[in-house]
């Protein structure tokens, strides 16, 4: 899929929101006119003055400034609720598409990446939804005050008229000359901002191990590396910055003279009285302000296009492709394997090929290996987290992508390597939102000898379990990881050393339990273990 700029991604996220930014554009719209027509209101108001008389017209003028100036504020709240509403909408978008994607992200695609620092990126939406009101509320009325401005400076003299023009094309060019050039300085410095998180979340993850460290500043010394980096490409970003804010400050203070000098000349030529030219002035001074909050704004733009930029390189990734529609309705399955073959992205020799084996349903395989021989990639190719690159795997004789991955999933239990616990509680980190007999809960409970340290915990089953278990033993951490693969009693169940962390006083019976004949279950584990090679049915050696 081609990578959309991060200017289309703006354009696409604004569509989302049509109607909002309609109804804020059209308050924008009133709010710049009602702004304009009170420099009108204030010439009317000198002009009154200037006769030394109090009338009924005069009051009525200060009335209506007064009414403009109060519809304008609530026109501005009415913006406000529009901006936040979005700013609402728009975390939870987010945060739905995270959860959604990060668990269904093609596990090729996670080769060379980390999968948790995915989720720093999240944080950008912050920044997005910070940067909203600006690019909403303040471009808009910006540039209607601009516009309005101008029309308005043409009733007074088409000098005026002229300056603004220039002053607009110029603005036009400086971000023509120097955007592109902003954006990529943006997108540098927040590359680095993001390295430098993800090394201070290694720094936390392996923390005894630098606190431990001889000499003490490995750490800082990296952190340093990146720190500066970091600020070389600030620097950078910044003197763009600088740049456009310098040349602007030239405009403004070309566009200030002009103004100046030609409205002088009309008053003194009486092409033009006081009240006229102190309006022209006013108008002026907002189309200044206005040009100046514009180029303000352009901090936030960059901001905002890093933002969908770093989002977008999460939802860019390529989601797994469920193109099966057979479901798998036996109760036993058997598992064929035909010249089978897999190879990582970016390795030139496979890491197994022209693979065969007939696993009958109900048999009980150990798989065997030297070190890098494949063992723990087949069972994830076998349970269809990674797609094979030659050959296929059938279940009951159907090909595997042609059954749905709910189905495959649902008849699958699996105990991976690594530590798979989340911040739950028990009954959570088991079931996994499955709706299941509290007894076939309980039963597996008392089978893996997890029921004994529940009813010990203070909240039982529902005690909290910190992330990665923390704070709980390794052999309990084990014995869920089973109970999770094995509660829901699946037809398939695909085991990586999943005793390594249990007694030895335990592990027979557990295998017992595992092996036993009236499980339904087709059983592959990984083991150099005696007692599962006594128990198994059969052995695949790699």
């Amino acid at each position: 899929m081609k990578k959309l700029s991060p200017t289309k991604r703006l354009w696409r996220l604004l569509k989302l929101y049509k109607p909002e930014i309609r109804l804020i554009y059209v308050y924008a719209l009133f709010i710049g006119l009602v702004n304009l027509s009170l420099p009108l209101g204030i010439q009317a108001i000198i002009n009154f003055l200037q006769t030394g008389a109090v009338s009924s017209s005069w009051l009525i003028l200060v009335l209506l400034v007064l009414l403009g100036i109060t519809v304008t504020g609530i026109l501005q709240v009415l913006q406000l609720r529009l901006v936040e509403n979005i700013q609402q909408d728009l975390f939870a978008r987010s945060a739905f598409e995270f959860a959604f994607r990060l668990p269904q992200i093609e596990s090729k695609e996670l080769d060379s990446i980390h999968a948790p620092e995915l989720a720093n990126r999240f944080f950008d939406t912050l920044t997005i939804q910070k940067g909203l009101p600006k690019l909403l509320i303040d471009f808009s009325l910006s540039t209607f005050q601009i516009l309005f401005g101008m029309l308005l400076l043409a009733i007074y003299s088409v000098y005026f008229l002229l300056i603004g023009i220039v002053l607009v094309l110029a603005l036009l060019l400086l971000v023509r000359l120097t955007g592109k050039q902003g954006l990529e300085t943006s997108l540098r410095e927040s590359k680095y901002k993001y390295n430098l998180a993800f090394w201070l979340e290694e720094i936390g993850r392996v923390r005894r191990t630098f606190f431990m460290s001889q000499p003490k500043s490995f750490h800082l010394d990296k952190s340093d590396d990146i720190t500066y980096d970091y600020v070389t490409s600030r620097e950078t970003h910044f003197k763009v910055l600088m740049m456009q804010f310098k040349s602007f400050i030239g405009f403004k203070v070309f566009m200030a003279a002009g103004i100046l000098v030609i409205g002088g000349l009309l008053v003194f030529n009486q092409q033009m009285n006081i009240g006229q030219f102190v309006a022209a002035e006013i108008v002026i001074i907002l189309i200044i302000n206005s040009t100046e909050k514009l180029l303000r704004v352009w901090d936030t733009v960059y901001d905002v296009l890093t933002g969908l930029d770093k989002i977008g390189f999460v939802t860019d990734l390529e989601l797994s492709k469920d193109t099966g529609a057979e479901t798998l309705q036996a109760q036993k399955v058997d598992i064929t394997i035909r010249d089978l073959e897999f190879t990582h992205i970016g390795h030139s020799s496979s890491t197994f090929e022209g693979l065969n084996a007939q696993i009958p349903s109900g048999a009980k395989v150990v798989l065997s290996g030297k070190t890098g021989s494949g063992k723990s990639t087949l069972l994830k190719v076998l349970s269809g987290i990674l797609p094979p690159s030659s050959g296929e795997i059938l279940l009951n004789g159907i090909p595997m992508k042609e059954i749905s991955q709910a189905s495959v999933f649902e008849n699958i239990g699996m105990v991976f390597a690594a530590n798979q616990i989340f911040e739950g509680t028990i009954r959570e980190n088991i079931l996994m939102g499955r709706a299941l007999p509290e007894a076939q809960l309980q039963e597996t409970l008392q089978r893996l000898g997890l029921a004994d340290y529940i009813s010990d915990q203070p909240k039982g089953i529902h005690s909290l379990m910190d992330s990665g278990g923390r704070r709980t033993p390794r052999c309990i951490i084990q014995k869920i990881h089973l109970a999770r693969a094995i509660v829901h009693q699946p037809n398939i169940l695909l085991m990586e050393d999943p005793l390594i962390n249990i007694p030895q006083a335990e592990r027979r019976s557990i295998i017992q339990y595992l092996t036993a004949e009236d499980k339904p279950w087709t059983l592959v584990v990984i083991s150099d273990e005696e007692d599962w090679l006594a128990e198994s049915s059969m052995t695949l050696t790699l």
